[in-house]
């Protein structure tokens, strides 16, 4: 059925039922702590991409870190959200000594980790530590269209058809234990409808505990940087 002003209303209400069955009038709010913006991988989506030399790199000290937590305990989040580029720098030693303060300091409060592909041992490690949700977005579940928005080395599905490494993450990080999020952009290059049903199909059957959907941003300093941004309305719609 072809989408309508009808339609999407009644979508909509649907929605705001379950929302409110759910969360009622509440609002969580969450303190993101952007840590680091150097990155290891290449996407062709994103500005901080390796190959990107207009990028101002930086990275957070323990310290900082901390000092950021503080200051948005003070002014009432309880959720803080540790999250940056795939950064060699912040190795399992590093992170494990990040996460084991913010645990010890602030035992009320939630610690959500965004740092992308890891090992098993890693996120085995950093949940040890403290670490209670991991937010990795698969981005794309068709195999064709993450071939057209990643390097080569970021592998969806090896020759033999074997689950890919992005969704072999999201497995480990919801067998351990973590409150498991992940998400999809909308409107990025090269995406079609069949693409959005298979996000929404692999949302259904993997059930996560969050789900991230936004529009794509084009950022000048990419190879995407000329496409038209994502639809708002879609966005909103999804």
């Amino acid at each position: 059925t072809d989408r309508s002003e009808e339609t999407d209303l009644y979508a909509r209400e649907l929605a705001d039922q379950v929302r409110q069955q759910v969360y009622g009038n509440q609002i969580y709010v969450r303190g993101l702590i952007e840590f680091t913006n150097y990155c290891k991988n290449d996407c062709f989506y994103c500005g901080i991409r390796r190959s990107n030399p207009h990028a101002d790199r930086y990275r957070l000290s323990f310290d900082e870190i901390l000092s950021c937590c503080r200051q948005g305990y003070d002014l009432g989040f309880r959720t803080f959200v540790l999250q940056g580029g795939e950064d060699p720098y912040f190795t399992d030693e590093r992170m494990e000594k990040i996460v084991s303060a913010i645990r010890a300091e602030y035992p009320d409060c939630a610690i959500t980790l965004s740092l992308g592909e890891r090992s098993e041992e890693s996120y085995q490690r950093l949940f040890d530590a403290g670490a209670d949700r991991y937010l990795l977005r698969h981005e794309t579940a068709s195999k064709s269209h993450y071939e057209k928005l990643q390097a080569e080395e970021m592998s969806y599905k090896t020759v033999k058809a074997e689950p890919d490494n992005r969704m072999k993450c999201l497995e480990t990080l919801r067998r351990i234990g973590y409150q498991t999020g992940c998400g999809f952009m909308v409107g990025s290059p090269y995406q079609t409808t069949a693409d959005l049903v298979k996000d929404l199909r692999f949302l259904k059957i993997f059930q996560p505990h969050m789900v991230g959907i936004g529009p794509f941003l084009p950022q000048k300093d990419t190879p995407f940087g000329e496409m038209p941004a994502g639809s708002v309305e879609l966005t909103l719609f999804l």
